[in-house]
């Protein structure tokens, strides 16, 4: 009897909608959430372990809310016979119920996207999900390649990481065991290098020996001239470049300019790694 075979659901995009006002960040799920755990228990402690939030917490989300609202959302009662508590008003309970309505649409045109995505000759919506991703890392490191594990050794405190960005680049970073061991690198893992501009070294002369692990050669794509330094960007090829700063003396002294053949160098210690969950 054949084995059965497992039938996986197919890949979903899912987004997180926000509303915002002039004053900054009016309602998220979160809130909402938070919103519709004061209607179920009427009492703001309960509402704030259900989310989970913190009382404080619950209480800042509450007023900013209160505060940017045009009617209060949230009213707190003390004293009485039942000693108080906190409820939704009418508003409230119309502006949660805004909130879902507009939710669903919103979830239902991602899933209309995905569809579409999919039904293309090349469409890989989980490509596509990783791709959002990536694009989601914000640092202030000018250089980040997306690449694949594909090499590991260890040593005693360190571990020497060999990343496969595509067939025709790859980068040598070298980490902790600890922060190996963190970011659960593996072969196969999908992770990020981050190269700060300052840390790459410029040369040209093709017969140079340097101990750097990582030289990428291309050409000079464009030249930003400042006061003292320069930022130069290299063409690598395959739709892949490099940012390096380095001094206006250097600029003349290597004799850079748009088209020249020039190697960016940085060693494997000056690459840091990220990982998505």
């Amino acid at each position: 009897m054949s084995p059965t075979k497992v039938r996986r659901a197919p890949p979903r995009l899912t987004g997180h909608l926000e509303v915002s006002t002039d004053l900054g960040a009016f309602l998220g799920d979160k809130r909402v959430r938070l919103l519709e755990a004061i209607e179920a228990h009427g009492s703001i402690s309960q509402a704030a372990k259900h989310v989970p939030l913190s009382y404080k917490a619950a209480w800042d989300a509450v007023d900013a809310m209160n505060n940017l609202a045009d009617r209060p959302l949230v009213e707190r009662s003390t004293g009485g016979h039942a000693g108080g508590g906190t409820r939704l008003t009418d508003h409230g309970r119309r502006v949660i119920a805004l909130y879902r309505a507009v939710q669903s649409e919103h979830q239902t045109a991602l899933d209309r996207l995905a569809a579409t995505f999919a039904s293309e000759p090349v469409g890989d919506v989980r490509s596509f999900q990783r791709l959002l991703r990536r694009m989601a890392v914000r640092s202030s490191a000018r250089n980040q390649f997306v690449g694949t594990v594909s090499g590991l050794r260890e040593g005693p405190i360190d571990v020497e990481v060999h990343l496969q960005i595509d067939e025709h680049l790859d980068v040598m970073a070298t980490v902790t065991r600890d922060s190996a061991e963190r970011l659960g690198l593996a072969i196969g893992t999908e992770a990020i290098a981050l190269i700060k501009a300052s840390s790459l070294l410029l040369f040209t002369d093709e017969s140079m020996r340097i101990s750097a692990r990582n030289q990428l050669w291309g050409q000079v794509l464009r030249i930003v001239d400042g006061p003292v330094n320069a930022e130069v960007t290299l063409d690598l090829g395959h739709g892949r470049s490099a940012v390096a700063v380095i001094t206006r003396d250097s600029i003349d002294a290597l004799g850079l300019a748009v088209g020249t053949r020039a190697c960016a160098a940085f060693k494997a210690s000056s690459v840091i790694l990220a990982v998505l969950d």
